[in-house]
């Protein structure tokens, strides 16, 4: 009985875990996708013991080790840097200093018109070396998982933050017109990508 549902749970949770990190949902999601990832290597090791299969045995006692890492990596010490950041921007609207905003959620943020449209994700944000100012940013529009996307640029004058929302003072008509960029080749200044 418990080595048939080991046979069932170990295949299950290592699938559902390995979407769960895959899908890059944030830091909980991902350290909970290591849970997940722990459950399924246990059942795998009770997979191994009841069939004597050694092989999966030693590499699933050295996964589940590799996932007790994940767990504490991203639901211990980058829980703990989030917690950090969201204390620091919550501050932030309250005090005479700027308004802050934690660049490691910068990817999959939601880039809206002044109206609220939904116009574009962004993919990342380039720095200038010298004075660690955003030069710009690379926003996905369309398709699926990073296929069929078209990439823009965005001028870090075009934008502003907003809450949980980079909200873009260009709409999707305008965004349309700015030139697709090369997803293997990124200019060197939001200018030479034809934003401002």
């Amino acid at each position: 009985m418990l080595e048939t549902a080991a046979q069932w749970i170990a295949p299950a949770a290592t699938m559902i875990a390995a979407m769960m990190t895959a899908a890059n949902l944030g830091s909980r999601v991902t350290g909970w996708g290591f849970v997940v990832f722990s459950i399924g290597a246990i059942a795998w090791v009770a997979v191994a013991l009841a069939s004597g299969q050694q092989n999966l045995l030693l590499s699933n006692a050295f996964l589940l080790i590799v996932d007790l890492f994940g767990i504490w990596r991203w639901l211990g010490l980058r829980a703990r840097y989030d917690k950090g950041a969201a204390a620091a921007e919550r501050l932030s609207k309250h005090a005479e200093a700027p308004r802050l905003f934690q660049l490691s959620k910068i990817e999959g943020t939601a880039v809206k018109t002044g109206a609220g449209e939904t116009i574009a994700k962004t993919v990342d944000a380039m720095v200038n070396c010298g004075d660690g100012s955003i030069a710009y940013l690379v926003v996905s529009k369309g398709g699926v998982g990073g296929a069929g996307e078209t990439l823009h640029a965005l001028g870090w004058g075009d934008v502003r933050v907003e809450d949980d929302a980079i909200v873009s003072e260009i709409d999707a008509a305008a965004l349309e017109k700015h030139p697709a960029l090369d997803p293997a080749h990124w200019p060197p200044t939001a200018e030479a990508a034809g934003a401002s």
